[in-house]
């Protein structure tokens, strides 16, 4: 952003002020694109929270990415506009795919992230239709601990969230509903 900032200057003192306008709208869009406002953050037991910004398009069940058999599923189209970093759907231990004893789908994606809560419920979030060719990428390690709607990943043009919850959980969105990341409660998954 600096760059541009300076380029816009550079403009303005060397060339006509009007080409200003380039870096200007410029400096606006990747403000748009990459702003990662502070979010309040409110704490629910049991809840899954949105990892991103934008509309819940689905809600089905599936037997595909996860890990206790059957679950539900909610697919969230990623508002381009909105922040530009992921939040964590549930508090717990970041998990490793690959290396599962007790079958997430051989199906699931390796880029998927798997967080297990204390009590042993798996919620994994997977993000899929990069735009240029640009996946999410994750800046939590496996072993590590991560909270309900704390950052986890940059989104990088992503199109689609989806978040696998245990089947005996509870989805309390529906299609065409507006959710905010780390905010807005899609679910809870079950007590034990």
């Amino acid at each position: 952003m600096v760059l541009v900032v300076v380029a816009g200057v550079f403009v303005v003192r060397y060339f006509d002020p009007w080409l200003a306008l380039l870096p200007a709208v410029a400096l606006i869009l990747m403000y748009l694109l990459f702003r990662d406002p502070a979010r309040e953050i409110q704490s629910v037991a049991l809840g899954v929270v949105s990892p991103a910004d934008g509309e819940v398009v689905a809600v089905e069940t599936t037997d595909r990415c996860v890990v206790q058999g059957e679950a539900h599923v909610v697919r969230i189209r990623v508002n381009c506009l909105g922040t530009y970093t992921a939040r964590s759907p549930i508090e717990g231990k970041v998990m490793d795919l690959r290396s599962s004893i007790e079958g997430v789908g051989a199906e699931c994606p390796a880029n998927a992230l798997w967080v297990q809560t204390d009590e042993g419920d798996s919620v994994v979030l997977h993000f899929y239709g990069y735009r240029f060719g640009l996946a999410p990428k994750s800046f939590v390690q496996f072993g590590e601990r991560v909270g309900q709607g704390h950052r986890c990943a940059y989104l990088r043009l992503t199109q689609f969230a989806e978040v696998y919850m245990p089947i005996n959980g509870k989805v309390v969105v529906e299609p065409g509903q507006s959710v905010k990341a780390g905010c807005d409660l899609i679910g809870t998954v079950p007590k034990h």
